[in-house]
């Protein structure tokens, strides 16, 4: 005995739930992509908490570089303009070719256009249609059911998929790690890489040499720049008997802009530390500025340099704290071995700048609280 066919009602009553579960997991998809962009806008926030009080301390400061978008690489927005092929023609492709005859057939604009769906049944006849009439009407029969389906669900889980993409964010202890996208020097992926570093005043010929890195380098050019942090990176590694303390936070953003802007709050955070600073070489324009310490400072105890960095990679160069010797070494071979075509920005800020001038014990704990003893 044969089955009788389902009917029409029953038939889209299971499209119709389909369709609400879908765009229901769509809408759940945006939903925690949302609260994931909120989280790492948190995380960069708190990058930034650290106590801005002047602590009465002299202050160099050297910086190069840029976050503009590479050549070729389209809009800020991340729009291209398309090449390469020539529109289509303006009244839609054309088929013709063998066993088309030339081209579909043309059809009466006035009269019914039926397309035969094999397999379906509508209104208890084999071979479903979808037919449109001159009063607007559509009758959908057979499989057009699932043809329609197929689109919605092409319309769905599409951005599902996309959302559940973007949210190949791995979080480590030092910030965000960005999924590869693309060719790293050309999309807009930037990673912000600060690592500071407390020296006993012991190391003063440290700032001396700091001092002379900051004033000669050609920072208008990439590799001058490059060679400024190879240099900075180099000091550091030659004076690990002095090493105290240090700290290292590393995160990835997706645009430039906000690249630009975390670097100038880091940047902005530090400097506020500064009494003054008494070295500046920006844009390759170096001005010094006398200062003159107070009378009743504490004994010099620490030197503390820091290291404001921005790549192009699309993934942290430091993933993991810094907690020893060894951990600092690995750390500063990883910043030193940046190329300066992924050199994008580099800031050198350290403290205290002048000579005459200290940072005592009490100070430095007022100044840098999250910096870690190392081991």
């Amino acid at each position: 005995m044969a089955t009788p066919p389902r009917s029409p009602n029953h038939h889209s009553r299971n499209v119709y739930c389909l369709i609400v579960l879908m765009l229901t997991l769509s809408c759940l998809g945006f939903f925690v992509e949302r609260r994931n962009e909120t989280a790492r806008l948190t995380d960069a926030q708190g990058l930034l908490s650290t106590d801005t009080t002047p602590q009465g301390v002299s202050g160099g400061r050297a910086r190069g570089g840029g976050f503009d978008s590479p050549s070729g690489s389209g809009s800020p927005g991340g729009g291209f303009s398309g090449g390469g092929g020539a529109l289509p023609p303006a009244g839609g492709p054309s088929y013709g070719g063998p066993g088309y005859g030339g081209g579909y057939p043309s059809y009466p604009s006035g009269g019914p256009v039926i397309v035969p769906i094999p397999g379906g049944y509508v209104g208890g006849y084999p071979g479903g249609y979808v037919g449109s009439y001159p009063g607007g009407g559509i009758a959908i029969g057979g499989d057009v059911g699932l043809l329609f389906l197929l689109a919605v669900l092409g319309f769905t889980v599409l951005p599902l998929i996309t959302n559940l993409m973007r949210l190949g964010v791995n979080r480590s202890g030092q910030g965000i790690q960005v999924v590869n996208s693309g060719n790293e020097l050309t999309n807009d992926v930037v990673t912000i890489t600060q690592l500071q570093v407390a020296l006993l005043s012991q190391a003063r010929e440290l700032q001396t040499e700091l001092e002379t890195i900051a004033a000669r380098s050609d920072i208008d050019t990439k590799p001058g720049l490059n060679r400024l942090l190879q240099e900075t990176a180099l000091a550091l590694l030659r004076s690990p008997e002095y090493w105290s303390h240090a700290k290292v936070t590393d995160q990835t953003v997706r645009s430039r802009a906000q690249a630009s802007q975390v670097f100038e709050q880091l940047s902005v955070t530090e400097r506020s530390k500064f009494s003054r600073e008494t070295l500046v070489n920006v844009g390759g324009q170096v001005s010094r500025q006398t200062y003159q310490p107070k009378p009743d400072a504490d004994p010099a105890a620490y030197i503390v340099v820091t290291l404001i960095v921005g790549t192009a990679d699309d993934q942290p160069l430091i993933t993991q704290p810094i907690h020893s010797a060894s951990d600092l070494q690995a750390a500063l071979r990883r910043l030193g071995g940046v190329t300066p075509d992924y050199l994008l920005v580099y800031e050198l800020l350290w403290a205290p700048q002048a000579a005459s001038d200290s940072l005592s014990y009490d100070e430095m704990l007022a100044a840098y609280p999250d910096l870690t003893q190392i081991s």
